[in-house]
């Protein structure tokens, strides 16, 4: 991978040469700091205003891809007439779409039964805590004493370990949280082809896609394939696909700038 910012000028020319943009980009990790609870990462005024900004540009579709729920996520963001990928991808809102992945769609009520299963089980570990989501689940464990991780992760792993053998869920570590999903054959690689494919009366887009996290190394995948620009939020040695790198929520905001400007030169 490459420091995105150390070689800005090369990417510079192909975001100019493109004759449109598609931008997709994770919200937690990447326009946010990671915070100790969900509930605490906000979007700073500074950011939206970028964001805000480029998505006013008609040389650019912006899109945000984020395991969070499609109210939580429209309401964090707070920006009108772009592309919403909430659930990692499996429902997307935005103008001219509106889709919900089928195969979890039917999966809603095993994933309520298995919430409640696992809340239960996890009440006496102080700090754990189950997300439903309705399409996914989210365990926290960022808060639990490292005494009593081990514990959690049997208690984890005997639940939900009949539902993985028969293929109905799959499950993602993501940062001091376990993801779990249906089974469908869907991810955010996939969601970012859907809405490139949606963006009709436009030749094919440049991507560019950000992401921090394993949930998104799919979507670098994709973009990479495309002939994209795949962009991992992180430090440089965790190797993620990507092909370049940007060390943190700060450096994207300078990224956003540096983008805005490459529009307001031409």
């Amino acid at each position: 991978m490459k420091h995105l910012l150390s070689c800005w000028n090369a990417v510079a020319v192909r975001i100019r040469e493109a004759k449109h943009i598609l931008l997709l980009t994770d919200y937690d990790g990447t326009l946010t700091p990671i915070v100790e609870r969900p509930e605490l990462a906000h979007l700073s005024p500074e950011m939206k205003e970028y964001l805000q900004g480029l998505a006013n540009n008609p040389r650019l579709t912006l899109g945000i891809i984020s395991g969070r729920t499609m109210e939580d996520l429209q309401q964090r963001v707070g920006i009108k007439d772009i592309i919403y990928a909430a659930n990692h991808g499996l429902e997307i809102e935005g103008p001219s779409i509106s889709f919900v992945n089928p195969a979890a769609k039917q999966a809603i009520p095993l994933l309520r039964s298995l919430c409640q299963d696992i809340s239960k089980a996890i009440a006496g570990i102080k700090g754990a805590r189950i997300d439903n989501k309705e399409l996914t689940l989210s365990l926290h464990y960022r808060l639990v004493d490292e005494s009593q991780l081990d514990e959690l992760n049997k208690i984890f792993t005997e639940i939900v370990k009949t539902f993985l053998a028969s293929g109905q869920i799959r499950i993602t570590p993501s940062k001091k949280a376990y993801d779990i999903r249906p089974a469908a054959d869907w991810d955010k690689g996939k969601a970012v082809e859907f809405i490139a494919q949606k963006l009709t009366g436009e030749d094919k887009p440049l991507m560019l896609f950000l992401g921090d996290d394993v949930t998104d190394y799919d979507g670098f995948r994709t973009v990479d394939m495309n002939g994209g620009i795949s962009i991992f939020v992180g430090e440089e040695t965790t190797k993620p696909p990507a092909q370049y790198f940007l060390y943190s929520p700060r450096e994207v905001y300078q990224f956003l700038g540096m983008l805005g400007e490459v529009f307001s030169s031409q």
